[in-house]
């Protein structure tokens, strides 16, 4: 989920508990090293104390030896002392001679004679080289972590006479247990917090989101059709107060708009009316010339079956005359279109009617069955069927033998009638603009004729799409259901 999805009063909440998680881990990661900083340089500094105390107690005992102060005499001359210091200080004492084997450790089970007991090689190396003479190093074992130092110490004549050193357990027990119980004190605090940061958060992305709520909500019903109320919320931040503003500004602006636009929608409407009438009393008029044209040509008065022929012509002549003047009517009662009837009709019958008026005999037709009922609109249907024929007849270039091919399908609920013509196709470019009015790739006509068969269709919970091949021609399917 992503967060910009989130509601502003989500938002508000998971900001304030993350503020106090993130600030409680910052300061117990600030606490965490601290602790561990100061508890080296507790460890650190221990030692340091420790070992002066340590190295001023041997001077005395050197000083006041009965031997004499040599290397090979330090086992004779802290052979007592050194324990009597051990225990004082409570930390181990081993003495080495300066090549680094073991003279004597206050230690009891190591023996002052055992020879193999040396210091490392480094060791030796860092003595020597360091301008202190003194060399500090940590190690683990057994899971305890020591902190030893090893440093010369001098006879009175500041002579090197032996290497000290003092192996320190850091012992953090006591240590780990105040940072246990701060940690402790620490969640107990952050949940305290966490729980008035969320009651905090709460009436605070109410507060904020309240009026925000109360402008979203004025916002969703504003229409630009209707009159739409301002605005008015006192008491809110500066940056709230400055969207209202701008909403009611706006609510001013949009009447205006509305005004404007309600006058330039009533001058368009008439002007597309007019543009849609013409359009429509254009297309049975181009087939009616035709009919007239070719009943001129084909007239014989010796022809026996003259009078049939005339009734056809008359017929189809009729058909598109009421079809006119069910226009002319409708435009004078200021309708879009004529009235829709729902006629009991056999689609094969009128589809085939309508094709009598092309003169073309590269129109083949095909149904399935002779009758197949739906309701549908007569004229309408006419109207479909031969704005398609006349699409698929322009869209065949010069010098190419039209074919074009009309079929009517039908099931148990639908009914489907397609026309099919070899011509250019329809380019991609114009594919998803060809049922909008008013378009049109020819350099005469209105381009009303496919977004008008879409509209008549869209009324009868019908379709129409279309499959294109360019330069071989296109197949147009119209659906709509028999009842």
């Amino acid at each position: 989920m992503k967060i910009r999805k989130l509601a502003l009063r989500v938002r508000i909440f998971l900001a304030m508990i993350l503020l106090v998680m993130v600030s409680s881990l910052l300061i117990a990661t600030v606490y965490i090293y601290q602790y561990n900083e100061e508890t080296q340089d507790y460890h650190k500094q221990r030692l340091e104390r420790k070992e002066s105390a340590i190295i001023n107690s041997l001077k005395f005992v050197i000083r006041d030896a009965t031997y004499p102060v040599t290397t090979e005499n330090i086992p004779l001359i802290f052979k007592t002392k050194i324990y009597e210091v051990a225990d004082v200080h409570n930390i181990q004492i081993n003495l080495y001679d300066l090549q680094g084997s073991l003279l004597i450790s206050s230690k009891a089970d190591l023996a002052p004679d055992l020879s193999n007991k040396c210091i490392a090689a480094e060791v030796l190396n860092q003595l020597i080289n360091t301008a202190s003479h003194r060399f500090e190093k940590k190690e683990i074992k057994l899971d305890e972590t020591f902190r030893s130092s090893f440093q010369y110490i001098y006879d009175q004549k500041f002579k090197p006479l032996a290497i000290i050193n003092l192996p320190y357990l850091e012992n953090d027990d006591f240590l780990a247990k105040e940072l246990n119980e701060f940690l402790a004190r620490l969640s107990y605090t952050t949940l305290l917090i966490l729980v008035i940061a969320v009651t905090l958060a709460f009436f605070l992305s109410k507060y904020i989101t309240k009026s925000l709520k109360q402008i979203s909500d004025k916002m969703r019903t504003t229409r630009l059709e209707k009159r739409n109320e301002k605005i008015n919320i006192e008491h809110t931040s500066e940056e709230i107060t400055e969207l209202i503003k701008s909403y009611n500004n706006m609510i001013d602006e949009l009447e205006e708009s509305a005004i404007i636009l309600a006058t330039n929608e009533r001058e368009r409407a008439w002007r597309e009316m007019a543009k849609q009438v013409a359009h429509e009393i254009k297309n049975p008029l181009t087939p009616m010339r035709l009919s007239v044209q070719n009943f001129q040509r084909k007239f014989d008065p010796n022809d026996p079956e003259i009078f049939n022929t005339v009734n056809e012509y008359t017929a189809t002549l009729i058909q598109q005359i009421d079809t006119m003047s069910s226009i002319a009517s409708a435009f004078s009662n200021f309708a879009k279109m004529p009235v829709q009837k729902n006629e009991q009709l056999n689609v094969v019958k009128i589809v085939d009617l309508a094709l009598d008026i092309f003169v073309e005999n590269d129109i083949q037709f095909h149904s399935n069955t002779e009758e197949i009922m739906a309701k549908f609109d007569r004229s309408q249907l006419i109207r479909i069927v031969t704005n398609l024929i006349k699409n698929s007849i322009q869209a065949i270039p010069e010098g190419r033998t039209p074919k074009i091919s009309v079929s009517v399908l039908g099931d148990a609920q639908n009914v489907t009638i397609k026309v099919a013509d070899n011509g250019l196709g329809i380019a991609e470019e114009n594919s998803v603009k060809i049922f909008e009015p008013k378009f049109t790739t020819k350099s005469s006509g209105m381009g009303l004729g496919l977004g008008m068969i879409k509209n008549i269709l869209e009324t009868y919970n019908g379709s129409i799409t279309f499959e294109t091949e360019k330069n071989v021609g296109t197949t147009f399917t119209v659906t709509f259901p028999k009842e």
